[in-house]
């Protein structure tokens, strides 16, 4: 079993992280801090760190910078409340693998954390896609395409759609969409996902979405 590191001061989020990962199959260790998070990530007992940007003692932007100094290659995903263009250029120049904004969908991080390790292990470059129909994700690139069309969609647009194609012809309900889409701040009472789902209607076409009364959504593959 893969083994990751959690590097998150918010111990909410640290345990809702592992939680959802163990129960997919990881084994777990979340540290609180900086310096315990780099002298974790250079013992070379993991297979894949996420890094929070807002530690205490020494910041992630810190942390990443000295493993890679270390020559530590494991895929460091970071997780952070900085979503600017600035920020996730620095993470990524810094050495970062992939870079999510909180508030985050578990499933998201997920599939980025399956997406990396099989990179990691030379998988083979088509588990990188998911296909329903004429409809393409890359989930490498974030990039949808329909037929040789590209298709613009904004970050939450997209991992809306991934949760869609990953259960194709199946009836998802709003709480399953807003769980695995809009993560653990969810609001129950929201309309969120109807917006969402009007919203990629109207970038791949309104029959490929339908309502199902009364249950929630379904992806035509």
């Amino acid at each position: 079993m893969n083994k990751i590191l959690i590097a998150e001061d918010e111990e909410r989020i640290a345990s809702f992280l592992e939680r959802g990962l163990r129960s997919n199959g990881f084994v777990t260790t979340a540290v609180s801090d900086g310096e315990t998070a780099y002298q974790e990530a250079v013992s070379g007992a993991y297979d894949l760190l996420v890094l929070d940007i807002g530690l205490p003692q020494v910041d992630g932007f810190t942390v990443l910078r000295r493993i890679r100094e270390a020559r530590v290659s494991m895929p460091v995903v970071i997780l952070t409340a900085r979503d600017s263009v600035r920020d996730t250029v620095a993470g990524l120049e810094s050495g970062a693998d992939d870079y999510i904004a909180k508030p985050f969908a578990f499933e998201e991080l997920l599939a980025r954390v399956r997406l990396r390790l099989r990179s990691e292990g030379g998988s083979a470059a088509e588990a990188t896609l998911l296909v329903a129909g004429d409809l393409t994700l890359d989930l490498r690139t974030r990039r949808a395409t329909i037929g040789d069309q590209s298709i613009e969609l904004t970050a939450r647009e997209f991992v809306l759609a991934e949760v869609l194609c990953r259960h194709p012809d199946q009836v998802l309900s709003r709480e399953q969409l807003l769980s695995q889409v809009w993560g653990f701040d969810f609001d129950p009472g929201s309309n969120v996902v109807d917006v969402y789902i009007r919203y990629l209607r109207r970038k791949l076409g309104a029959e490929r979405i339908q309502t199902v009364r009364g249950m929630g959504y379904r992806l035509r593959a």
